[in-house]
């Protein structure tokens, strides 16, 4: 439609317009002409930039079909797997009593539980991104923008065929060759070469007007959706990493239960000043007791010369993940909570103090911090 041939004519067409426009030759001509020219150039960069547009939108509905497409299959490939950690895991199947088994049941509805994420992204991509781009695609205002612009290049085609007519006749008069015929022919072509020009003015600026709101709308609405599409796989993977996150606590948590359990029914209890028997993992080791919990406040109760070099080793930790105490030696969490941690074991297992309490907990559990507020500080050493 548009080309270095159209360009051309375009100059030969700017010639009429300068004697036509408006059905007479104005002192004003050449201005017009030059507008009209512009509006033609104006035209042919709103087709390429829509036409583009349009492609992309296109190409982007088909991506999205893809990836719905491809995550159904993965969805169907991972209830399978879940409904098998399911069966495995029950409580009335064999392997439903060892820590294998529990893990598998808490495997099968964590992914469960991504997977109906998946799915309400998928629905999301379809609904919100998808479906509002295939109907741009579509669309009225492209398809009526499209048609005024086409009316318009028809009506150019035709000027350049008058134009090509009006050179000849006035050539033969210039030649002396013209006859009444002639004449009235060029006459004929001379006006209907003004309403063409008038006609062209009012559909170009027209054409221009609807191209231009389209293309503004391809813009913002394409863009819109673009980021509207990562925000939901976003939000997907944000809850998925929580669901993970979660889901290896637990696994590890069970792990950590069975090695504990395990350690409990060998260890031989060895208290220290006739006090009752030890649940913590180093029960029976060789490893040194931990040191008093007044040195975690700083306190100078203690008489160890090498009291400053242990506190050095302490940190503080933020519950992660609820952890509820099942033996004497064991301290309960709750998520937000700080812990002054002492002493981390190779087993899993961790010592330290919250509010107050000391005890053991899964190390799974916390998340070192470098930073914390004041108050929990204070919580976490007992102070407050």
């Amino acid at each position: 439609m548009w080309g270095a041939a159209g360009r051309t004519n375009a100059q030969k067409i700017q010639t009429i317009f300068n004697k036509f426009v408006g059905g007479s030759a104005r002192s004003d001509g050449i201005v017009v002409d030059e507008a009209e020219l512009q509006r033609h150039q104006q035209l042919e960069r709103l087709y390429n930039t829509t036409k583009s547009a349009k492609h992309f939108q296109r190409e982007m509905v088909k991506g999205i079909e893809g990836i719905i497409n491809a995550n159904l299959k993965h969805i169907e490939s991972i209830a399978k797997l879940s409904e098998e950690c399911r069966k495995y895991g029950a409580p009335e199947s064999p392997g439903g009593s060892t820590v294998l088994g529990r893990a598998a049941l808490h495997f099968g509805a964590a992914h469960s539980a991504i997977e109906k994420e998946r799915d309400n992204m998928d629905r999301t991509l379809g609904t919100q991104v998808g479906d509002p781009l295939k109907a741009m695609v579509t669309g009225a205002p492209l398809e009526d923008a499209r048609s005024l612009t086409h009316r318009y290049d028809k009506l150019r085609q035709e000027a350049e065929a008058l134009v090509s007519e009006i050179q000849k006749r006035n050539q033969k008069a210039r030649d002396g060759l013209s006859n009444p015929e002639n004449a009235a022919k060029l006459q004929m072509a001379e006006q209907k070469m003004g309403e063409l020009a008038a006609t062209m003015t009012v559909l170009g600026r027209e054409a221009a007007t609807a191209m231009m709101a389209v293309e503004a709308q391809q813009q913002r609405q394409s863009l819109q959706r673009l980021i509207g599409m990562v925000e939901s796989e976003r939000a997907f993977h944000q809850r998925s990493v929580e669901i993970l996150n979660h889901l290896h606590a637990q696994m590890v948590g069970e792990r950590q239960k069975s090695d504990h359990s395990g350690n409990n029914s060998t260890a031989t209890a060895t208290p220290a000043g006739g006090g009752g028997g030890s649940t913590n993992p180093f029960a029976g080791s060789a490893e040194p007791p931990p040191p008093s919990y007044e040195e975690v406040r700083g306190g100078g109760g203690g008489g160890s010369t090498g009291g400053g070099s242990n506190r050095a080793g302490y940190f503080l930790a933020e519950v992660v993940h609820a952890f509820e105490a099942e033996g004497p030696g064991e301290i309960s969490l709750n998520i937000g909570d700080y812990v002054v941690v002492r002493q981390v074991s190779p087993n899993g297992w961790s010592e330290g103090e919250a509010k107050g309490k000391a005890g053991w907990f899964p190390s799974a559990f916390v998340e070192r911090r470098q930073r914390a507020p004041a108050s929990k500080i204070l919580e976490a050493s007992g102070a407050l």
